[in-house]
């Protein structure tokens, strides 16, 4: 903590008995009323410190809610940290305090000095509302303006509406910004503006529509990857400042590109300078550790049946989307908002008023959130992170749904995860977990993830899970990414997974670029690339990627042999369906009989074992002719030649 040099002792109190003439700030009467309501969804353009010139003063004027304060007074390097140099006053009974104060420059850092009510307690915070901070290991909030930057992705903010359709082909390309990649030799972080030169080009290169970008909010430890999140409204400074990041995404929209962010309003850390005890009392979060704590992750749980709480969470989402331009937010750790034993034993909690396990308050707020989001931003996105089968999560609310647009499968991906690391040989024993998540597949509009979730905490990379050699790990690899882009639901691959990155993923360190001088990893880019590719081209992959008439199994028994097999089919008139057929053996299967819908020639428009990937080229010509005799219930037989630890797509000609 920085130190303070005070005027007076730091357990002087300030005298608020006496009525004084309300100073002129930004906050109305009726921002007041909104924020104290839990509907205040631009609280950010008056909480906070905001550059502004008031009776022919430029200067910033600064607003803090502290309900329990005692006496509050803005600190920083203009008036030398002095505690009472600069003595907010409170706004009648809001619990906000508020001040105007002249000549203060941009960039300057500050915090607010807090006196409580109770116990003694005083302490140096930063500014929740604030925009900026400074560089860690230092804790103090950043005076800054938004304004100022020149916009160039119109047309992206025109079109994007097409782009974020749940029947639009969507990849997400999940990014760590410190990891993604580094200066070679020093190991430093590249700049904001310097992954705008890097990450839209390869991104688009790569054929991803979106990226997602892990927590980019102010965090003060490293290793959290900014998921304790501190600072609710700033981008991090590690890279550069608010608009460096706005570059970053203009550049991204230049490029076709959507952004998602991860955004944090599950917890928060206990850092002395942050939300934590905010005003000597528990502001932000529930005051008994049954509701307030998250054992596992050391931090703190919003109370989000407090209004108040309810209005910063709610301006901090829509703050993204309006200053940013953020085209969709995934909201992390759902389960553990909505669910009061998440994660305790038993009298570890506290029942609902009925009686119940279910977070009420929790529950109406992220309805909230999602209402106001699709309100005053209909053609963004919403993503839930909610790993439990609490129902009609991406349903509409007035239907009763929590309201997303999209919820995380990790149902299928522990499932299919599980399924590939077994041996191909004990493989048609746990058949069943290939195609169990076909029966639950439409109850949500699913995204398929794979995540830095599974990538971490010893779990190893992608290619570490897959069994056998190294030419058997590669092809197990291309299968498995073959299989979830021709499966229902959007897909989301974490940055690496792409190319084969060998090692388990480091936030300490770049990717192993330098991989790709190796065939397997040029093959597996290779093969990435043209399956987003086909993604795009294709509206089979992805116009009823939630509707029950995008996906026909042809075969889901074939046990024995470890084959399944399914057509995929398009909405728009005269596109064509695909067929897919996946062999989870690293034996070749001659002779191979499908079933199909149609007679006459199919193309064999992709074959994971072809040469150019890595694999072993063995395959059907590129085509196959479907004989006038039928199988699997179908009028006509394609015969096929399933190459080892394959998957085939074919589309008929005609």
């Amino acid at each position: 903590m920085r130190k303070s040099s005070p005027e007076k002792s730091p357990d002087t109190k300030v005298d608020n008995t006496v009525p004084f003439k309300r100073r002129k700030g930004l906050l109305t009467d009726f921002d007041l009323h909104l924020f104290a309501e839990g509907n205040y969804r631009k609280a950010y353009e008056k909480f906070g410190a905001h550059f502004c010139e008031i009776d022919g003063k430029a200067g910033v004027s600064f607003s803090v809610w502290a309900p329990n304060a005692e006496g509050v007074s803005v600190i920083g390097d203009f008036n030398g940290w002095q505690i009472h140099s600069h003595v907010m006053h409170a706004v009648d009974s809001s619990g906000v305090w508020e001040i105007f104060i002249p000549d203060i420059p941009l960039g300057a850092p500050y915090k607010y000095f807090i006196e409580s009510r109770y116990h003694g307690y005083s302490v140096e915070k930063a500014d929740p509302f604030s925009f900026a901070f400074e560089m860690r290991p230092k804790t103090a909030s950043v005076a800054w303006d938004l304004s100022g930057y020149d916009w160039q992705d119109d047309q992206w903010m025109a079109e994007r509406k097409d782009h974020n359709s749940l029947d639009a082909p969507i990849s997400v390309y999940e990014v760590h910004l410190g990891s993604w990649r580094r200066r070679a030799g020093s190991n430093e972080w590249l700049t904001y503006r310097e992954l705008a030169e890097q990450l839209p080009a390869y991104v688009k290169d790569m054929g991803f529509t979106h990226v997602e970008f892990l927590p980019v909010t102010e965090h003060p430890l490293d290793m959290s990857w900014g998921y304790q999140t501190i600072g609710y409204f700033a981008a991090t400074s590690r890279f550069g400042t608010p608009q460096d990041f706005m570059f970053l995404v203009d550049a991204l929209h230049q490029a076709g590109i959507g952004v998602v962010l991860d955004w944090v309003p599950a917890h928060f850390p206990r850092d002395q300078h942050g939300l934590a005890y905010f005003d000597g009392t528990h502001l932000y979060e529930h005051a008994d550790p049954r509701q307030g704590e998250h054992r596992d992750w050391g931090t703190l749980i919003f109370n989000y049946g407090r209004n108040e709480v309810q209005s910063f969470l709610l301006a901090s989402a829509l703050f993204w989307l309006d200053k940013y331009h953020i085209d969709g937010l995934r909201v992390d750790a759902v389960a553990s908002m909505i669910y009061l034993d998440y994660s305790r034993e038993q009298g570890d909690w506290i029942p609902n008023r009925y009686g119940g396990r279910e977070n009420i308050d929790a529950i109406e707020f992220i309805k909230k959130f999602n209402a106001a989001v699709y309100e005053d931003y209909p053609d963004t996105l919403t993503f839930a992170e909610e790993s439990t089968s609490w129902p009609m999560v991406s349903r509409p609310t007035y239907v009763g749904g929590l309201g997303f647009g999209l919820k995380w499968n990790m149902g299928w991906m522990n499932d299919t995860l599980a399924y590939m690391k077994h041996d191909p040989v004990h493989r048609s024993y746990h058949h069943n977990q290939l195609t169990f998540g076909m029966m639950y597949a439409h109850t949500e509009n699913f995204i398929l993830p794979f995540s830095h979730d599974e990538v971490v905490h010893m779990k190893g990379s992608m290619l570490s899970k897959m069994p056998g050699d190294g030419w058997q790990k590669f092809a197990n690899l291309r299968l498995l990414y073959g299989y979830m882009y021709a499966y229902q639901g959007k897909k989301l691959l974490f940055m690496g997974c792409e190319f084969g990155q060998g090692d388990e993923w480091n936030h300490d360190k770049s990717l192993d670029w330098y991989l790709l001088e190796w065939p397997f990893q040029r093959g597996l880019q290779e093969w990435v690339r043209e399956l987003n590719q086909l993604l795009r081209d294709e509206p089979a992959f992805y116009e009823q990627d939630f509707d029950h008439y995008g996906f026909e199994w042809i075969d889901c028994d074939d046990a024995p042999n470890s084959v399944i097999s399914f057509i995929r089919w398009p909405k728009s008139p005269g596109a064509k369906p695909i067929v897919c057929v996946c062999n989870f053996t690293p034996i070749p299967r001659y002779d191979y009989r499908v079933g199909v819908p149609f007679g006459g020639t199919w193309l064999e428009i992709k074959n994971s074992d072809a040469s150019m990937y890595g694999g072993s080229n063995m395959g059907n010509n590129g085509f196959a002719l479907a004989e006038e005799w039928g199988t699997h219930g179908r009028p006509h037989t394609l015969r096929l030649t399933l190459p080892p630890l394959s998957v085939l797509y074919f589309k008929p000609v005609v």
